[in-house]
């Protein structure tokens, strides 16, 4: 488990890079946690990164990048910046992006991260992303509603990229039917014949299924944020 200030820098960490690209600065690390010096911050870094939250990339100035969320999952590294196109959290200065590819996919509506809402609704609608953030062409994006993964960091008002898979394994974040009724956006637990649907929000309760109620409809790929 982590420390207070070690849980609080990691976070601002990770919002200060999906609003502006960059990791901030120890200066600005330092007025988040009302530290006076910059010792503390390199002894909190260098802690997260013993630890595996962090790394330290070589050369490069504002140089700290998350490798996990505050609750040890792995951080979703793919988030797109539709502001800027997309974020290339590796860059050390905000840059004009460059040309890319762009793919259009179906936009299905909305998707609970929260109390399983309808199911899918037929699409009319389409979205431009990125070319490299689809792993398949048989994928569609989904607006998120709720708020039970935001441990997760998927937050409401976030879209999501799915991709139609069928390989899924314990852990993966998925976009589940119930009762070929109601979806809803949660992680994949399987034990036995039963299947639980794990919320990342410790305010959200897991719910457990027969393996007759639920159909996967596919894994999240990519997370799109609009700021």
């Amino acid at each position: 488990m982590l420390t207070q200030k070690q849980s609080k820098l990691l976070s601002f960490l990770i919002k200060r890079i999906e609003e502006v690209g960059v990791s901030p600065s120890y200066e600005e690390i330092c007025i988040e946690l009302s530290l006076k010096s910059k010792s503390g911050i390199h002894r909190i870094v260098k802690s997260l990164e013993e630890r595996g939250y962090v790394e330290r990339l070589e050369n490069k100035a504002r140089a700290i990048a998350p490798k996990k969320y505050t609750n040890g999952q792995p951080y979703i590294s793919n988030v797109i910046n539709l502001t800027n196109k997309f974020l290339d959290k590796k860059n050390s200065l905000m840059k004009e992006p460059a040309p890319f590819n762009t793919d259009q996919i179906p936009l299905l509506g909305k998707i609970a991260a929260g109390t399983p809402i309808e199911a899918i609704s037929n699409y009319d609608k389409f979205i431009e992303v990125p070319s490299s953030y689809i792993s398949s062409k048989d994928c569609f994006a989904l607006n998120v509603e709720g708020n039970s993964m935001i441990d997760e960091g998927i937050y409401d008002g976030d879209t999501v990229i799915i991709n139609k898979e069928t390989d899924i394994k314990n852990g993966d974040i998925i976009v589940a039917l119930i009762d070929k009724e109601e979806a809803t956006l949660k992680k994949f637990r399987k034990k036995g014949d039963s299947i639980a649907l794990e919320p990342a929000n410790k305010n959200y309760k897991t719910q457990i299924y027969g393996p007759d109620r639920i159909t996967i409809q596919g894994k999240l790929s990519v997370l799109i944020r609009k700021y």
